[in-house]
């Protein structure tokens, strides 16, 4: 099965705490704090790897959470740090942050690395609080928490050359009489249901085709199976459009190939901008001549060449695949572009709020900003909280209470813990 969209949930590790400890040895004098600091959480990361081909994989799994940081310990110990967790994903995934629609990541070649989420960093132990004038601090930090992330992965076809056209215009039969790729061919629409790809070999050169299930007017909308293949056709260097040209069923090829490259367009602004080389196929049926005559005459207007074939019989394939290997080739000397081994993406932060409200004379302080200092005291020792008192001027916390009327012996309650404040 062909599985080419998945949304995952991904979590980096939690950093370990930081310990409190104190040496204690029968005959060494002058003990004191020997806390370890916590483990670094572990990363999220994902790979290319030439060896998958869809995303079959997250259809069953959709959690990926990395391990823990080990908390510190005593004898200043640290703790160890977590395992990064990789995970694998297809060459030409693209990693999108499903909440914001922001593109994370493109992997496009093989072993590129994209490090889409850092694990939280270790707290520190007491030993780090250690001062001439604070020498037994009975307080340590926490570990950062890990951050969490929905992704949508979206598999794109990397292939030279894509197939388009409407249903049964011939794309897979012309795909199988260019390579060994055997698609199935059957006379009536929508017979490819999956993209296919091959490798054309053609005078000692070579590239790939990908053939895109058909499309119909409408597709952008979700209509037939274009919008969900759509996609595959934005990472190809050529469109083949392929018209058929015999006429049947009423078919008029002009208005055919108006309507498929208006979708490409409805789709994405990026597909108007891909080289089009115009094929019109099954030229072999009675009557076809008669319509490619008024069908190039049409397309000559607009500036555009048509290559006349017949995937069946193999007429004209030759001169067709000529002009690719040709177009393929001037891209090559136009084209070199660099691409990153390692994207380090760094998640949006989220802005750290207070909240200050005022009643009866006490202050009452909420919020991510304080909630973050807080993970780093212990509210019951005083060594504790003079650390705490200097990460709220730190901050720029009492100077915000100052502008809001704070003086000299009003309260100030956090989370329900309440001192009295002196400048």
């Amino acid at each position: 099965m062909f599985i080419d969209t998945a949304k995952i949930y991904i979590k980096s590790g939690n950093g370990g705490n930081g310990v409190i400890s104190f040496r204690r040895e029968k005959y060494v004098a002058y003990g004191g704090p020997d806390g370890g600091d916590g483990g670094k959480g572990g990363d999220i990361i994902f790979i290319a790897d030439p060896n998958m081909s869809t995303l079959m994989d997250f259809k069953y799994r959709r959690k990926y959470i990395a391990g823990n940081g080990e908390n510190g310990q005593g004898n200043n110990k640290y703790g160890r740090n977590a395992e990064n967790l990789y995970i694998k994903l297809p060459i030409g995934t693209s990693i999108i942050n499903d909440e914001t629609g922001e593109i994370i990541a493109d992997l496009v070649k093989s072993g590129q690395k994209a490090i889409v989420l850092r694990g939280g960093k270790g707290g520190r132990g007491n030993a780090k609080f250690a001062t001439s004038t604070m020498k037994t601090p009975r307080f340590a930090e926490s570990g950062e928490e890990g951050k969490e992330l929905w992704v949508r992965l979206e598999l794109k076809l990397l292939a030279d050359v894509g197939l388009v056209g409407f249903p049964n215009a011939g794309k897979s039969t012309l795909l199988a009489a260019c390579t060994r790729a055997k698609p199935k061919i059957a006379n009536y629409p929508f017979t490819t249901l999956t993209p296919n790809l091959g490798v054309v070999e053609h005078k000692g050169k070579s590239f790939v085709m990908a053939d895109i299930p058909g499309l119909i007017e409408g597709a952008h909308k979700g209509e037939g199976l274009g919008y969900d293949f759509l996609r595959h056709i934005e990472r190809t260097k050529l469109i083949l459009h392929i018209v058929d040209i015999s006429g049947a069923d009423g078919n008029n090829p002009v208005s055919n190939f108006e309507k498929i490259n208006n979708e490409l367009a409805l789709y994405s602004e990026k597909l108007t901008k891909i080289p089009q080389i115009v094929v019109a196929n099954k030229i072999d049926i009675e009557g076809a001549q008669e319509n490619c005559k008024i069908f190039t005459e049409a397309l000559s207007l607009k500036g555009l060449e048509v290559f006349k074939i017949s995937a069946v019989t193999g007429e004209g394939i030759e001169p067709l695949l000529d002009k690719v290997i040709e177009f393929l080739d001037k891209m090559k000397e136009e084209i070199n572009p660099d691409v990153e081994d390692v994207i380090v993406y760094e998640i949006p932060k989220e802005a750290e709020t207070l909240d200050i409200e005022v009643k009866n004379g006490t202050y009452y302080l909420s919020g991510a900003k304080i909630d973050r200092l807080l993970k780093r005291v212990n509210l019951q020792d005083e060594n504790s909280l003079r650390y705490f008192e200097k990460n709220l001027r730190k901050s720029g916390i009492i100077d915000e209470l100052k502008k809001s009327g704070l003086k000299n012996g009003d309260i100030i309650n956090i989370r329900n813990f309440e001192f009295e404040f002196y400048d």
